[in-house]
């Protein structure tokens, strides 16, 4: 699900209730001090993507999103959390 290495990963596919602690942990293991992270190939989400997101800039706050599809920024603004993937 998460691809790349040395601070620069893509997400491939759905973020949801089902899997997000799954991406979660993955992201965890994955993403050191600094990274920026691909959300341009996300396809399902629902509000577990953006409480994933925000527990990922939580434990790292110098992780940057980039790409974020139309879906996922409807939801972050709906939440009040645009800034996150901005």
């Amino acid at each position: 699900m998460i691809s790349g290495e040395q601070g620069r990963y893509r997400i491939d596919g759905a973020i949801t209730m089902n899997n997000a602690n799954a991406v979660l942990e993955e992201g965890l293991a994955k993403f050191g001090d600094a990274a920026e992270v691909d959300l341009s190939a996300l396809g399902e989400t629902d509000s577990a993507a953006v409480s994933l997101l925000l527990e990922w800039r939580r434990v790292n706050p110098a992780l940057k999103f980039i790409g974020c599809p139309d879906n996922l920024k409807s939801l972050v603004t709906l939440y009040g959390v645009l800034e996150l993937v901005q």
